[in-house]
């Protein structure tokens, strides 16, 4: 899990065509997208390096859970009693989480879990996210279909 960052980084435009070039392609050779950005490559390399190390942007592999056999996703609203870190953390902490969340509103933790099918959820949620000390109460909501998933921000 990542901390909060106490620091704001101001993006120059070069930044933002840097960052929307890796997100159409993260292994992209510094040779192909200097010119893309108007750089050397020295200078992209320089650019790309200082945005992963102030934790600006990260290059990582995205798997597609169906083409994992991983078909059923949901996101399950949990209402805690007790230390809602607590309960969070043992959420995140079970492979099918994909993420978790602690809200403010009418559930204390959201999370979106990835399983097989059906009987895998039922049994991730009955069996192991009820049994976590200080869980009051879930609700699941099945999603039928990803409509958007994007990974754009801070570069329009």
């Amino acid at each position: 899990m990542s901390e909060p960052r106490s620091e704001v980084f101001v993006l120059d435009d070069v930044d933002k065509a840097i960052i929307r070039e890796l997100q159409v392609d993260g292994r992209m050779a510094y040779a192909r997208l200097a010119p893309k950005v108007g750089l050397s490559q020295a200078a992209v390399r320089q650019r790309v390096n200082r945005l992963l190390d102030r934790g600006v942007v990260q290059i990582v592999a995205i798997s597609d859970p169906l083409s994992l056999g991983l078909n059923t996703q949901a996101m399950v609203g949990i209402t805690v009693t007790g230390d809602v870190r607590r309960v969070a953390a043992a959420v995140a902490a079970m492979e099918e989480s994909e993420y978790v969340l602690i809200t403010a509103g009418r559930y204390d933790v959201l999370a979106e879990l990835i399983c097989t099918d059906n009987d895998a959820l039922l049994e991730l949620v009955n069996d192991r996210v009820r049994a976590i000390e200080g869980v009051a109460s879930t609700e699941v909501f099945s999603i039928l279909k990803m409509e958007k998933l994007t990974f754009s921000w801070g570069t329009g």
